[in-house]
């Protein structure tokens, strides 16, 4: 996991393992620095040539040219919270897919006034929207523990984040795949390679021309977890947040302030490297990843982004630092 996810994806591609790769698009809080846009997190499917969007801060459009994604991939896109520095890009990206003329649609989870805002804006922006645009709120689910978002290969749930205005993280999870495939106790079978071993390898029963019977389950091993990815800004310290990262591959995690800012950051309602830490730590992660720092720790500053890190690390060592355009393959376990 981590940065060493990023050498084994081509291997993981060779087996057949499907990752699920994570690139920053903004890691910035509250205003763009020269190095940091605001906030903007890129999934993308490469099985489906899918691509999801987490948080779209002003300019995220232009980081996506910066990038090697094809925002023409883009289905759906999952909004924390109002606050401008993760949305005010949201209306410029969705008038220029419907310009481009070949979106099949997109569709929107967010807080409750999220579809309000955008009806707004696109209205007196004179902006159309040659597309459907689907918008789904999440607070219910959010409260309740339900589903997000579910299909045949991944679930999306959330929780409500402690922060000045309704927020909320999320969590992507692949749904459990098919267990390994004996090839080998196939071959000593007798089964002939070909079409018949993606029947058997589904777990599906079958029957040889020599009218043999054999039941895909007896050369297939357990059920093997997918990946699991969550993001979680802005928010103090709340144990929501523990709950939903439990167990999680990857943990996406604000840091707005260092461990020595806590009381202001307790006070804006964000999260010190310290507490993010504890998050991971105490949801038993196998990886932290640090994200929306504060631009007073740019370079030049008394504080740097490497030392909020240092702090991150002291308490969980699988931390490492977002940057923009830092892209990860985050690999389910085999």
């Amino acid at each position: 996991m981590g940065l060493g996810s990023i050498v084994t994806a081509v291997a993981a591609c060779a087996r057949g393992t499907t990752a699920v790769q994570i690139t920053f698009l903004g890691t910035s809080s509250g205003v763009p620095t020269r190095g940091r846009n605001v906030s903007a997190v890129a999934l993308r499917l490469p099985q489906r040539s899918e691509l999801w969007l987490f948080d779209c801060g002003e300019a995220t459009q232009h980081q996506f040219l910066r990038s090697d994604l094809r925002v023409s991939q883009l289905r759906r896109i999952f909004i924390t919270h109002m606050h401008g520095d993760h949305v005010f890009g949201l209306p410029g990206l969705l008038a220029s897919l419907g310009l481009a003329g070949t979106c099949p649609g997109i569709d929107l989870y967010g807080p409750d006034p999220l579809r309000d805002y955008l009806e707004g804006v696109l209205r007196t922006s004179s902006t159309r929207i040659g597309y459907p645009l689907r918008t789904h709120k999440v607070r219910l689910a959010a409260e309740g523990g339900t589903v997000v978002f579910a299909d045949d290969e991944l679930q999306v749930r959330c929780a409500p984040l402690t922060h000045r205005v309704p927020a909320y993280a999320y969590r992507v999870d692949q749904k459990p795949r098919a267990g390994r495939f004996d090839i080998e106790q196939a071959r000593n079978l007798g089964i002939p390679p070909g079409p018949i071993y993606a029947e058997l390898k589904a777990g599906r029963t079958v029957t040889l021309d020599d009218g043999r019977i054999i039941n895909g389950a007896s050369l297939t091993g357990p059920e093997r977890p997918g990946a699991s990815i969550v993001y979680c800004t802005d928010t103090v310290f709340c144990e929501a947040a523990v709950e939903l990262a439990r167990g999680a591959d990857l943990l996406i995690h604000e840091s707005t302030f260092s461990h020595g800012e806590a009381e202001l950051a307790i006070a804006r309602q964000h999260s010190t490297s310290t507490m993010a830490a504890q998050t991971a730590l105490e949801a038993g992660v196998k990886q932290l990843v640090l994200t929306h720092l504060s631009p007073r720790y740019m370079p030049g500053n008394p504080q740097s982004p490497d030392d909020l890190l240092a702090e991150a690390r002291a308490i969980f060592a699988e931390t490492i630092m977002a940057k923009d355009f830092l892209t990860l393959d985050v690999i389910p376990a085999e």
